[in-house]
C-alpha cells in the first residue's frame, strides 16, 4: 500500500496544536493507559486501518500490556484475559465505532455497564480516545497510510 498524501506536514500549527490538546485531555481523564490502548487497538480493527492497530498494539505494549491480551482483543468476549471494566469500554468503543454499520449504537444497557465501572472524567476521557481513533483511522483510510509509519 503507498501512501496517497506524501507531506502530511499541514503547515498549520492550530490543527496539531488542537489534537495535542485533546490528546493531554484523554491522557488527563485518568484511565489506565493500557485500556486506552485495547479501545483504540478495537477500534481501529473495526475499521480496518492498519496504520492505528499498529500504533495500538505499539501504545499497548508501552504501557506495559500483554503479547496476549493484545492480540486477542479481537476476541475479547470470548477470551478469559480481560476485566469487567475493559470489557465494559471494549463495548462502547465497539457500538460507537459500529454506527455506520446501521447497528442501534450505545445502547442504555452499554452506557450502564459503563458507568458501573468509571467516573464521568474517565468515561469522557474514553469516549474521547473513540471518537479520536475513529477520526485517524479515516483520515488513515483515506490517504492509504501503511502500517508502521507515523502520522505527522
Amino acid at each position: 500500500m503507498e501512501n496517497r498524501l506524501k507531506n502530511k506536514n499541514t503547515n498549520n500549527p492550530d490543527l496539531w496544536s488542537a489534537i495535542q490538546l485533546l490528546r493531554k485531555s484523554v491522557a488527563a481523564g485518568g484511565v489506565d493507559p493500557k485500556l486506552l490502548a485495547l479501545v483504540h487497538l478495537r477500534a481501529s480493527q473495526i475499521n480496518g486501518c492498519s496504520a492505528c492497530v499498529h500504533a495500538g498494539v505499539a501504545g499497548g505494549m508501552r504501557a506495559g500490556d500483554t503479547d496476549e491480551r493484545l492480540h486477542n482483543v479481537a476476541a475479547w468476549r470470548e477470551a478469559p484475559f480481560y476485566t469487567d471494566a475493559e470489557r465494559a469500554a471494549l463495548a462502547l468503543a465497539e457500538a460507537a465505532t459500529r454506527l455506520q454499520d446501521g447497528a442501534q449504537g450505545v445502547t442504555d444497557e452499554i452506557w450502564d455497564e459503563v458507568n458501573a465501572h468509571f467516573t464521568e472524567e474517565q468515561i469522557g476521557a474514553i469516549n474521547l480516545e473513540i471518537a479520536l481513533t475513529n477520526f485517524f483511522n479515516r483520515i488513515n483510510r483515506t490517504i492509504k497510510e501503511p502500517a508502521g509509519r507515523t502520522w505527522g
